[in-house]
């Protein structure tokens, strides 16, 4: 299978949904009112709890069938692993799902900041919301064996079906059916249903034939056991991951009115375009990096390695320093609402910026993940959180959603300056400074000197669909700068040139 293939594959689905997605927030937030689109946001806020029960099964699973793919696991014991992974993943998730819909009332009346929307009418909404990410969280059990298998081309568009059903298939729901959260909803948990069958029927035909008449080399219990020191290490690091970047959200939906948080989730949502747009490299590289360190080339896993990383800071620090520097321009092209634009505009700057460094920082977890070695990741999260989330939730509680802001960005600056050194120096002595200076200052210094320069020379429209217009010629001029200050992004420009011109010459009369 083609890596590239596989990248470009994901890159395509994820720029798609991403952009379905945001796409569609103006427009249910016409029909739908700011106080309906908050529940929008709690919504999106409880899915990404929700993953704390994963205990980190689902990319322990990953990479299971990864390992099977390098022949370092039978058949037989792949099955009967996600066999009883099914027992477990249903049972913990019905029970998490009863939970959360037992609890809607409680939520509705004295969590969230309701001013026009009935309680009973939120205590619904909030219990689709439980029986819907219950459902979708399932669907990642399935979803991490396709991940492994890196059936990913198959993955990609399944899931830009999927976020068009949800995206755009409801907004005949919101026009003529009812535009109240209730319907919207309801709408969700239909498509969640429809997901889950689809993943569990796509796992089962990728999935290799048991070989009869043959006994597994360990039964599914001792498997389990077997990766419950890597599924652990996995399960607290995505458990940081949550508590990193949901505590804030968490906070401000009991201290902001609904409304007030539907401009914030609205801003946020937007910033997290970037972490989408790394996400797709990080999904293509795991399982090969896997299976290079399991078949021991380390140069290919080094080249990968490096490689990847210059690929995420051209595309997706470009888009982080798009988002701080124009922010007030983009939500206004975005949204058509001034006011809406000069708010969430600080929040903007501020989440696009730390978005972009946090991505550069946690690039170094596919390392750790495809090494099977998470136990320096899990100590460092420990030392990280217990400075961290005391002043995200004092900044939360005393400056609001700019408080979070500036804590999300110093924090994770700080993480790259202090902590990937040391995971580089754990793993491969050697790699930082290489890593540091070609591979991330190059082309994010391009990227940033294109930005600063361009945020004093341009010039903006005084119209919404003129601004819409300069915006992406922006955007593409910062992308051509990291571009050129990356040494991959240039050999591989070279070698397309250089194919084209040999197809152009051999064609030729």
């Amino acid at each position: 299978m083609s890596l590239r293939r596989n990248i470009l594959a994901n890159y395509a689905s994820q720029i798609y949904v991403t952009l379905i997605g945001i796409a569609m927030l103006p427009v249910y937030l016409e029909y739908m009112g700011a106080e309906a689109y908050g529940l929008v946001g709690f919504f999106a806020m409880l899915q990404a709890w929700f993953q704390l029960l994963d205990l980190g099964l689902s990319p322990a699973m990953a990479r299971q069938a990864a390992r099977f793919r390098g022949g370092a696991l039978s058949a037989n014991g792949l099955r009967r692993l996600l066999r009883l992974l099914e027992k477990i993943f249903s049972a913990v998730g019905l029970l998490g799902g009863l939970i959360l819909v037992g609890c809607s009332g409680l939520i509705a009346s004295r969590w969230l900041q309701v001013n026009q929307l009935g309680i009973a009418e939120v205590s619904w909404a909030v219990a689709l919301m439980g029986c819907t990410v219950s459902l979708r969280w399932i669907s990642g059990l399935y979803r991490g064996v396709i991940w492994g298998f890196e059936r990913i081309e198959w993955l990609s568009v399944w899931n830009a079906i999927v976020a068009t059903l949800r995206f755009v298939g409801v907004l005949p729901v919101l026009m003529l059916v009812s535009a109240k959260p209730i319907a919207f909803f309801t709408y969700q948990l239909i498509v969640a249903v429809l997901e889950l069958g689809v993943m569990i029927a796509s796992t089962y035909n990728a999935l290799p034939m048991a070989a009869r008449g043959t006994a597994a080399s360990a039964t599914p219990q001792e498997s389990l056991r077997g990766m419950m020191g890597f599924s652990l290490s996995l399960a607290f690091t995505s458990s940081a991951w949550v508590l990193v970047t949901q505590t804030d959200k968490l906070v401000l939906s009991k201290l902001l009115s609904l409304a007030d948080y539907g401009y914030f989730t609205l801003a946020v949502m937007l910033a997290s375009g970037v972490n989408i747009l790394s996400g797709p490299v990080s999904t293509a590289i795991v399982p090969r990096l896997s299976r290079m360190h399991a078949e021991g080339d380390e140069v290919r896993f080094m080249d990968i390695y490096r490689n990847a990383t210059q690929a995420v800071v051209t595309i997706a620090v470009s888009a982080a320093l798009v988002l701080s520097a124009f922010p007030t321009q983009i939500l206004w092209a975005w949204t058509g609402d001034v006011d809406l634009a000069r708010q969430a505009a600080p929040v903007l700057s501020l989440y696009g910026l730390g978005n972009g460094i946090m991505i550069v920082a946690a690039f170094q977890h596919s390392l750790q993940f495809a090494k099977g070695d998470l136990t320096l990741h899990v100590i460092g999260n420990v030392l990280f959180l217990a400075i961290l989330l005391p002043g995200l939730i004092l900044a939360c509680w005393k400056y609001g959603m700019v408080g979070a802001g500036w804590v999300w960005l110093v924090s994770n600056c700080a993480m790259l300056i202090f902590w990937v050194p040391l995971i580089h120096n754990r793993f491969i002595p050697g790699l930082h400074w290489k890593w540091l200076s070609r591979d991330v200052a190059l082309p994010m210094g391009a990227g940033v000197a294109a930005t600063l320069v361009l945020k004093y020379v341009v010039e903006w429209p005084s119209s919404r669909w003129g601004v819409s217009l300069v915006l992406p010629v922006v955007g593409l001029l910062i992308v051509t700068a990291a571009a050129g200050g990356s040494s991959f992004a240039r050999e591989q420009i070279f070698l397309q040139w250089a194919r084209l011109n040999f197809l152009s010459t051999k064609n030729s009369p």
